[in-house]
């Protein structure tokens, strides 16, 4: 049985499990503490939990066919402000060259209190190529003089013309000096957040360099023949060779795995997932099935490095309940193990005699936190995981089910403050802190433009069922745990997708400049350890900031294998649409099945006045493990097969392009190609679309039997 392991480093616990490769299923798990001050540092945790996994389902070296960890070394490192001094060497020539000088001094960046990124400049002229080499020593040594333990080089357009960073760079590299250009981190025109990402990146490079050399030994040193990989912060994997170039891409990684796994695992469409913990719940969000990324912030400032766009709640299984006179106030944020107090709902009935209602303040400046104090000497907080429990929400076999009688004795003195039974005093703590991650939830709405009606909450981490069943149902939405919630971070790791972005200034880009970018992002994905013939590639205009991306998502083997097993019939499809859109099933059709994806169609009537009603066309792509892929409100759906697809292309253009005077809106277009979803969405021309279009289509059997999806721009589609 070949075994995939995958590996959560987390700010207390180290996680593993392991996961058959060929059914996906979990095959076990351990867990030790973070090493956090062995001298090896974290690596010293993974090499000792990845051996007890080994040791514990009598797993064999040959028999690793994937191995990757996610780390929050990167992310802790710039908190405790314990980072490198970097030397910049900016490139300039000319009367470009103050600017760039202003540009470039990045100075010193407060990444906690009292702790900073220190940096200096220097300037080389790089209009003097003959003497480059030797202005480029001149430099380092006086960098160096100053401080500086890893070096930037740097230049304004370098992300057209990289030749001068890149020299630069190999020079650093002949010195012994860990580097970084400015070019490889961000393809992005802004000379002054590229170097400022640079710096960051140079900042942890020594740390990171240490750690994945090691690492990567230890693992070797093991008999394990498999490359480690390594979590990045957008939810996918990449080579520990990359990590060497680019650790920055591993900030935030730890929030990341647990979406990666719930993606693989559920299959969310449109959805948000909560990661709870014990003093926390880290949110995220998914749109058409792809997680929501944003520009991450250090120190307050920005960078060009695309992160996952988490929202951290202080609410988590562990959540004490603040009180005022005796009665509820509030929820969090501080949790029962701050004030070193036992969970109420995980002690045993006989332990709790005579409660009494007590306050605690866990730091000196909180206010009034409640805990209960027994006849018999005994302490015990109340915490979200009590109320939940009493409520009624955490499901037999979840991790946070806990004694619920044991949780009703230790709240009945709470409650006769209230005036209320202990049930009525339980659903008001739920109530204050849906309020707080109601908001988060409302903010993600509104800021992906995403429709309440269609959203599935899933919840992972320990202490998911005290915060995901009571919210789901605040907002009327469906909600589940995640399978194998307590280890979703490691299994996302485990599972996760080798993942890699171009991202480009281009000024109206032409159909040559968006292959172009789209090519790039396929050879980085490569690089970072995917199969070829498993890359797919999303590329999205951003017309406002005149930016091209391109994400290109692969697997480090030809996978085939799905999670969910049995392929679902045409009825259980019908079924699951019709539920989907609140509809009888005698009111759904599938409309085209091309063997792999299903366009199941629906003819619905909707108030588009106060007086009038129309009728729209939701569509639904449905695969056949009963996973909706995509989900539009008003679509027109074709088959074709691919012989005839630019034919049909140009049609839908011409039916549903929309002209005005601020010139042609071009349609959305969808081609699904055997299981593949081609997003041509956001494309600003037929040109673009019919160029992108042969390049995906490019592979496929001129038999084979296509279908495209077409919404206008201008209509609310989502629905």
């Amino acid at each position: 049985m070949k075994v995939r392991i995958g590996i959560d480093v987390g700010g207390t616990f180290t996680d593993a499990v392991a996961i058959n490769n060929d059914t996906f299923e979990l095959i076990g798990s351990v867990k030790m503490p973070t090493t956090h001050t062995a001298k090896e540092g974290v690596a010293a945790g993974i090499v000792k939990v990845l051996k007890e996994i080994m040791e514990k389902y009598q797993i064999a070296p040959e028999d690793v066919t994937f191995i990757a960890h996610g780390t929050t070394q990167a992310t802790n490192a710039l908190l405790e402000g314990d980072v490198s001094q970097v030397g910049i060497i900016t490139l300039s020539s000319g009367v470009q060259g103050l600017k760039a000088k202003s540009d470039t001094t990045i100075g010193d960046i407060e990444l906690a209190s009292g702790k900073y990124l220190h940096s200096y400049n220097a300037v080389v002229n790089s209009a003097d190529q003959e003497g480059f080499e030797k202005n480029i020593e001149r430099a380092l040594e006086e960098l160096k003089n100053s401080g500086a333990q890893a070096m930037v080089a740097t230049e304004a357009f370098s992300v057209d013309n990289p030749e001068n960073e890149n020299k630069a760079i190999e020079i650093c590299n002949q010195y012994g000096y860990p580097s970084t250009a400015g070019n490889d981190v961000s393809k992005l025109y802004g000379l002054k957040v590229r170097t400022r990402t640079a710096v960051i990146n140079g900042s942890i490079l020594p740390k990171m360099l240490d750690a994945a050399n090691m690492t990567e030994k230890r693992i070797k040193d093991a008999g394990i023949k498999s490359p480690l990989m390594v979590m990045r912060c957008d939810g996918g994997v990449m080579t520990v060779d990359e990590v060497r170039h680019r650790p920055i891409l591993t900030i935030l990684s730890g929030p990341a795995a647990g979406v990666a796994g719930a993606l693989m695992y559920e299959k969310l469409t449109d959805g948000i997932f909560f990661e709870v913990g014990g003093t926390s719940t880290d949110i995220s969000c998914v749109k058409d099935g792809n997680v929501a990324v944003k520009y991450a912030e250090v120190g307050g400032h920005k960078t060009y490095l695309t992160s996952l766009d988490v929202r951290t709640v202080g609410i988590g299984g562990g959540s004490m309940i603040e009180i005022h006179n005796g009665k509820v106030k509030d929820v969090g944020p501080r949790s029962a193990h701050i004030a070193d107090l036992d969970y109420e709902v995980f002690a045993e009935d006989e332990n709790i005699i005579e409660p009494v209602l007590k306050a605690v303040h866990p730091i000196s400046t909180d206010p009034e936190y409640a805990y209960i104090e027994c006849s018999n000497g005994k302490k015990y907080a109340l915490t979200l995981s009590g109320a939940a429990n009493i409520a009624g929400y955490v499901p037999e076999d979840s991790y946070a089910k806990g004694n619920i009688e044991a949780a009703k004795k230790a709240w009945a003195p709470l409650a006769e403050n209230m005036g209320m039974s202990v049930k009525e005093t339980a659903e008001e703590v739920l109530r204050l802190s849906a309020l707080k991650n109601g908001k988060v939830v409302e903010s993600f709405i509104k800021d992906y433009g995403l429709d309440k009606n269609m959203l599935t909450f899933v919840g992972g981490g320990g202490g998911a069922a005290t915060v995901v069943p009571h919210l789901g149902k605040k907002f009327g939405c469906v909600f589940k745990i995640a399978k194998n919630a307590a280890v979703i971070s490691p299994i996302g790791v485990a599972l996760a997708m080798v993942r890699d972005m171009v991202e480009r200034t281009i000024m109206n880009p032409t159909e040559a400049d968006i292959l172009a970018v789209r090519r790039e992002a396929e050879r980085k994905a490569i690089a970072s350890g995917a199969n070829p013939e498993t890359i797919e590639v999303k590329v999205e205009i951003d017309t406002q900031q005149q930016k091209v991306r391109a994400i290109a998502i692969g697997a480090t083997e030809l996978r085939t294998k799905e999670l969910t097993g049995a392929r679902k019939t045409d009825e259980e499809i019908k079924s699951l649409v019709a539920e989907n859109l609140k509809v009888s099933e005698n009111q759904v059709k599938i409309e085209v099945d091309n063997g792999s994806i299903c366009a199941v169609t629906s003819e619905i009537k909707v108030r588009s006045h106060l007086f009038f009603t129309k009728k729209v066309k939701p569509v639904r792509l449905v695969d056949r493990d009963g996973v909706i892929r995509l989900q539009k409100k008003n679509a027109q759906v074709l088959a074709c097969p691919v012989s005839a697809w630019k034919k049909n292309v140009k049609y839908l253009l011409e039916e549903h392009t929309v002209y005005g005077d601020g010139g042609a809106e071009i349609p959305n277009i969808y081609v699904v190609s055997g299981s593949r979803i081609v997003d041509m969405a956001g494309m600003q021309s037929e040109s673009q679309i019919l160029s992108l279009c042969e390049v995906e289509l490019a592979g496929a059997q001129r038999d084979e039997n296509l279908i495209m999806i077409c919404t206008k721009t201008t209509e609310n589609e989502r629905g």
